[in-house]
């Protein structure tokens, strides 16, 4: 769903449908993965403490600064574009790019709100969330066993198999809204749902 057609959470995921991929990159797709994952990993640490001065600022002013705004979401950007790619949700490589790529198969779309933000939720965001990370936390055991079969699926017939594709998809899109709940970038509490 693009933004157009879903105007109820300001933040979401666009994910081209299940199409051929390379075999062998499937094969290796861990091991590809492994240079985008260990930046990613830096930066989501630089996040956390970036988050931490956004919530300090939000907290005090009632904004988010829009220089900060504007990095977090720059690497939730490439952040989503790696899970994409890693959970099989897309063949081609991603680039190694902060910010928006709308060619690639892996689309977050959403702008960071910036004035008016409501400083009681996010002082208590992290108690406010507490639903949305236990479900997340077991649908990702359902997600981790559906990855593998679709791993095995994919080396043999070149394609992630559709019903896979479509829960990866869906529980690719509720991270993200809750990621961007998280990261501080809306303070519209996400929709418990795959869709």
């Amino acid at each position: 769903m693009s933004a157009a057609m879903s105007p109820a959470y300001p933040f979401g995921l666009d994910i081209d449908p299940p199409a051929k991929q390379n075999r062998l990159t499937i094969l290796f797709r861990g091991i590809l993965a492994i240079p985008h994952l260990l930046i990613v990993n830096i930066l989501a640490n630089l996040i956390q403490i970036l988050v931490f001065f956004a919530w300090v600022a939000i907290i005090i002013t009632g904004r988010l600064p829009s220089g900060l705004g504007n990095l977090i979401l720059g690497v939730f950007h490439w952040e989503m574009r790696v899970w994409g790619y890693t959970y099989l949700l897309a063949g081609r490589y991603p680039p190694f790019a902060f910010g928006e790529d709308t060619s690639y198969p892996i689309r977050l779309w959403g702008q960071p709100e910036l004035e008016g933000r409501n400083r009681l939720s996010v002082f208590f965001r992290i108690i406010l969330v507490i639903p949305h990370v236990i479900l997340i936390a077991i649908l990702a055991v359902i997600a981790l066993v559906l990855l593998f079969v679709g791993w095995i699926a994919g080396i043999i017939t070149g394609q992630l198999p559709g019903g896979i594709h479509s829960f990866l998809a869906g529980f690719s899109r509720w991270y993200a809204r809750v990621t961007a709940y998280m990261y501080l970038l809306t303070d519209r509490y996400p929709p418990f749902s795959l869709s």
